[in-house]
């Protein structure tokens, strides 16, 4: 089965020099928070997390669309990836989780 990539949530330290950065790359974000900016690339959302590094976030992270993110986890640490962290809806009815396999990369869930 297919999956279909969400967004890529990139932690930052410094969300406005972040900003200035991925505006120049990107353009104008289509949203932007204290706790997020986001921008539109070919259909893809690009965001700026100023607080994935709390989380352990050290790199970029794929978030991968799911219809039942509780079936994809248990499918997933089945097959050997540890929860980093737990679902959690982030508003607007959108709940995530990030997992990480073997060698420690990450993988995002979300369900809407």
């Amino acid at each position: 089965m297919a999956k279909e990539l969400n967004n890529i949530a990139i932690p930052v330290t410094d969300l406005e020099a972040a900003k200035s950065v991925y505006t120049a790359l990107l353009g104008e974000p289509f949203t932007e928070s204290p706790y997020y900016v986001g921008y539109m690339a070919e259909g893809l959302q690009i965001g700026l997390d100023p607080h994935g590094h709390r989380h352990g976030h050290t790199g970029p992270i794929a978030y991968w669309k799911t219809a039942d993110i509780s079936a994809e986890i248990q499918s997933l640490t089945a097959a050997g990836a540890q929860v980093l962290d737990e679902p959690k809806d982030v508003g607007g009815g959108l709940v995530v989780a990030v997992l990480k396999d073997g060698d420690g990369n990450f993988i995002g869930l979300a369900q809407a």
